[in-house]
């Protein structure tokens, strides 16, 4: 696969667009678009699980209180 593609810009309405290469699609139906200085980046929405989630996260430095915790009360006959 080439790393580089000719492609031409057209116009969609007041868009300006550009057909991906089918060696260029990304996956899924969303993507981030950016530039960086003179380049426009386009990259897929990556979905991102809790897991994903909960590892960016700081861990928490402040300490919990203590709470009390009694015994729940017996269950009575019906």
């Amino acid at each position: 696969m080439s790393e580089y593609r000719h492609v031409r810009l057209f116009r969609n309405g007041r868009n300006q667009a550009v057909r991906i290469p089918v060696e260029f699609e990304l996956p899924g139906k969303e993507a981030i678009m950016h530039r960086d200085g003179d380049r426009l980046v386009i990259e897929p929405v990556r979905k991102r699980g809790l897991i994903a989630l909960l590892k960016t996260m700081k861990p928490i430095e402040e300490e919990f209180p203590e709470i009390a915790d009694p015994p729940p009360a017996p269950e009575r006959p019906l």
